[in-house]
């Protein structure tokens, strides 16, 4: 099965997400957190219907911890919606599948 968020690390997330061009969606997660696995099967959905207009990522906080600290992660699941390195919608908690999928067109619309 094809997977459509990529797993990336610290050391990734420079490059992947804030020097990225357009919107980078990251998913903060840990393995041992029910309500990240909850929303990953939606998240891989939100990644595939997305795929070409809307980079996922997902970080693992426990094993990168520097940029979810940075950016002052302190629940997960929480997904944050980049556009040229800036945080431009943060939502903390298992989102609302419509409200997320609204979210991101809506970013996609915006000039």
């Amino acid at each position: 099965m094809a997977t459509f968020a990529r797993d990336i690390t610290d050391a990734e997330f420079e490059d992947q997400v804030l020097n990225a061009n357009g919107l980078v969606l990251v998913d903060f997660w840990a393995p041992w957190c029910g309500p990240c696995k909850a929303i990953a099967p939606f998240i891989e959905r939100v990644a595939q219907e997305f795929q070409g207009e809307i980079s996922v990522v997902k970080l693992n906080v426990d094993a990168n911890p520097r940029y979810s600290s940075q950016l002052g992660v302190r629940s997960i699941p929480t997904l944050m919606l980049f556009r040229q390195g800036a945080i431009v919608q943060e939502m903390t908690g298992a989102p609302d599948p419509k409200k997320l999928v609204d979210l991101l067109e809506e970013a996609l619309n915006a000039p």
